[in-house]
């Protein structure tokens, strides 16, 4: 742990501006408690929040082991995320309470050294705890949440709450590029099911385009995907091929019928994903489709969600600005009272959250305000603690 702590400082040091020797011992100080915190705090995680649970579906569900231990290690990232801001508000409790109980921030301060300028290592540590979060929240966490839920579904068909049922619409778009060299997107086709059973979709409408023209419709009474053959099946139906100018120009009636219509439209509506199994792109186009469909109160949780997914990232600097203020503010405080106000700020802040969260959830504020309320307050609070003792 102390070689990689060297090891970060001396890429810090690398970088533009570098670091002053304050700044370089106060870091070699944070990182190692901070590396510790997350490798317990993740720990625990997936042993408090998984293993019971998965040992209850290996015995009642009869999960096969080998995917109880691949939902296991899959897990491990989102608890990574989790501790990562909790880890560097340990750290900068404890770190920043040790040197107030040994007096050397007297000392520095002594020196003339300001008490933002004492915490300005805590902010660089935040800062890059923020874009290491982001980073594993936006590429590695949705990824594994959504592995992780298919394998539930594949193996004991657990129910999914975000499978649709009825009003299932799904765009499938293509980039076209002009006569001018622009490329654009466009729609390739328009699925619509009226209603789904997990198998089979019924009161199908599905609108084709080639390039810019609308080129088909179909409409059938009931589709399922034939993944033996990786198509769709679809039943009793009626294809109208539409004429350059828009009219009808032919009607094929059949009985049976297969069409080329991607497969993710069966995946969609059979697994859809939760916010925590998509990246903020992702969750940003379900949210159109949601749209499409008139499911408001599904849209306003995706509006929510995103906006806490956003938000989420940078509480690093808010507990790093508040907790190197704490630590130096008081003196006297031991590993167990870090500890301890480490969880007390940590629940603070989730109940607020929480709170919040509901409150823009049934619209009484918005989604914006509902995910940045408690940054915003933190922010404020690290101020007023930071302006206590200039």
């Amino acid at each position: 742990m102390k070689k990689v702590s060297n090891w970060l400082v001396t890429i810090l040091k690398s970088m533009p501006g570098g670091l002053t020797i304050l700044d370089s011992y106060i870091l070699s100080q944070l990182i190692p408690t901070f590396l510790f915190g997350v490798g317990l705090l993740s720990t625990l995680g997936v042993a408090i929040g998984n293993l019971s649970d998965l040992a209850n579906k290996v015995a009642d569900s009869n999960l096969p082991l080998l995917a109880a231990l691949q939902i296991l290690l899959l897990k491990v990232p989102e608890f990574v995320a989790y501790a990562l801001p909790i880890s560097v508000l340990l750290s900068t409790l404890m770190t920043y309470g040790r040197l107030s109980n040994d007096s050397e921030i007297i000392a520095f301060r002594s020196c003339g050294t300001s008490l933002r300028r004492l915490i300005f290592p805590a902010f660089i540590l935040s800062l890059m705890v923020t874009i290491i979060t982001f980073l594993c929240t936006e590429l590695v966490v949705p990824s594994a949440n959504y592995q992780a839920t298919s394998i539930l579904i594949t193996s004991i068909k657990e129910e999914h709450e975000y499978r649709q049922t009825k009003d299932i619409f799904y765009p499938d778009y293509e980039n076209i590029i002009l006569p001018d060299g622009q490329t654009i997107r466009t729609l390739r086709s328009l699925f619509y099911a009226e209603q789904f059973n997990g198998k089979e979709m019924k009161y199908l409408t599905i609108i084709k385009w080639i390039g810019q023209r609308l080129d088909q419709i179909v409409i059938s009474d009931s589709a399922s995907w034939n993944s033996l053959k990786n198509t769709w099946d679809f039943f009793d139906g009626t294809i109208y091929q539409i004429a350059p100018d828009a009219s009808y120009s032919e009607a094929f009636p059949f009985e049976h019928q297969q069409l080329q219509f991607p497969k993710a439209v069966f995946d969609f509506a059979s697994q859809g994903r939760n916010p925590y199994e998509m990246n903020i792109v992702q969750a940003k186009e379900y949210t159109k489709i949601l749209q499409l469909s008139g499911d408001q109160k599904k849209v306003r949780i995706f509006e929510v969600r995103i906006q806490q997914k956003i938000a989420f990232p940078f509480v690093c600097i808010v507990f790093g600005v508040i907790g190197a203020a704490l630590g130096a503010n008081f003196g006297n405080i031991s590993r167990g009272t870090s500890f301890g106000l480490s969880v007390g700020i940590v629940f603070a802040y989730y109940v607020f959250g929480f709170v919040t969260g509901s409150i823009g959830l049934i619209g009484t504020i918005s989604p914006f305000l509902a995910a940045w309320l408690p940054n915003i307050f933190g922010l404020i609070l690290a101020g007023f603690l930071i302006s206590e003792r200039k």
